[in-house]
């Protein structure tokens, strides 16, 4: 009896001795192994390329290619008025009628006082020929010892006199006829017209009512709609890309299934001081006039980037007092932080200016606790 539980003792020892050793051999392999120091994991992104176009939309004001206020040049009362809000206009059409009694008289008083001025001009004629006359006996008469050297002398002052009267006379006519021709070009004004082709916005002139000469009272506005004139304030970053005659989209609300073809027609080439944007002009046809002077629009503009732009994920963002930058992994794993400069930041990514050349391995989440030099570990 005693000599079989000796083998089932010694069974069961070794079975208990197994598994020891199965249990215990894992666990140092293991804790020899956490002694071992080990390297930080990260993944890593590659900047992508954008495309050298971007496309933007922003905010504008339709105004008129053209738009003026009609002022009177002389001073009566309105005769008439023949164009009214809304009318389309040519250029030099007649938009009012000015009655002008007073400008009327001094006309017809510069037309007597011209007559004089002629009479007097004539006079003055006949006088320096009875001068000239008078001179050539009395130099006769002298020669013959029958006139003195004073008479002559007299004589030829005399005709002197009489021949700059007559000049004097001939500049009085000039004059008279130089004021007619101003007051013929004054009562001209008399006749309202349009200065170009476009759409009465305004009328303020009823009939018989007095007008003056000056800016004081406005008779008709007038805006030419055809085509109009999109103000848009562009950027600084993308300000170098406008050129003349690239295409642009103009929406309204009140045409929210519609757009409008249109092209930049010029841009100021300098930047406000305050807001950092260039004035552009973006020139849209609206032979319908549906397009409608002070609307609100949206501008869709396609334009070329001034320089590449690469775009990264924002969590790979790093921003403390160091400054703006991103992490790196080098060719031997090693980490670099590397300082960017932000083209804009649509949220979700980051569209990187300058810093980046486009071949980096960028930690794709940034973290701070990470040192320049540190090696890494890449995970796929």
């Amino acid at each position: 009896m005693r000599s079989r539980s000796i083998p089932i003792a010694l069974g069961v020892l070794t079975v208990l001795a197994a598994g020891f050793v199965a249990g215990y051999t894992p666990k140092r392999h293991a804790r020899a192994e956490s002694t071992v120091p080990t390297r930080p994991r990260v993944a890593v992104v590659t900047p992508k390329v954008l495309a050298s176009e971007r496309v933007m939309v922003l905010p504008g004001s339709v105004q008129a290619l053209e738009e003026t206020v009609v002022y009177a040049r002389v001073s009566g009362y309105t005769k008439r008025w023949l164009a009214d809000i809304g009318d389309e206009v040519r250029e030099g059409q007649t938009l009012a009628e000015i009655d002008t009694p007073e400008l009327d008289q001094e006309l017809e008083q510069a037309a007597a006082q011209l007559e004089q001025a002629k009479a007097a001009a004539t006079q003055a004629n006949a006088h320096r020929d009875y001068s000239k006359t008078t001179l050539e006996r009395y130099r006769k008469l002298g020669s013959a010892g029958l006139a003195s050297q004073q008479d002559l002398d007299q004589r030829r002052a005399q005709s002197l006199v009489d021949e700059a009267d007559v000049g004097v006379a001939q500049a009085n006519v000039a004059a008279h006829e130089a004021n007619i021709r101003r007051l013929v070009h004054l009562k001209s004004f008399a006749r309202v017209v349009a200065p170009f082709h476009g759409t009465v916005v305004s009328r303020t002139i009823e009939r018989g009512a007095l007008v003056t000469v000056g800016n004081t009272v406005p008779l008709f506005k007038i805006a030419a709609t055809d085509p109009v004139r999109v103000l848009v304030q562009i950027p600084q970053d993308l300000s170098p890309s406008v050129q003349t005659g690239l295409g642009a989209k103009v929406s309204v609300r009140e045409y929210p299934t519609q757009s409008f073809d249109g092209v930049i027609a010029r841009s100021a080439h300098a930047l406000d001081p305050t807001s950092r944007t260039m004035n552009t002009v973006v020139r849209v046809p609206n032979p319908s006039n549906k397009l409608l002077v002070g609307m609100y629009a949206q501008v869709s503009l396609t334009l070329p980037a001034p320089h590449r732009v690469l775009e990264v994920p924002a969590t790979a963002l790093l921003n403390d007092a160091k400054g703006v930058r991103v992490t790196t992994v080098c060719a031997h794993d090693a980490i670099r932080s590397i300082p960017i400069v932000i083209e804009r930041d649509t949220g979700a990514t980051i569209e990187v200016a300058s810093g980046l050349d486009g071949g980096e391995r960028i930690v794709k989440i940034a973290r701070p606790d990470l040192r320049d030099g540190e090696v890494v570990e890449v995970v796929p």
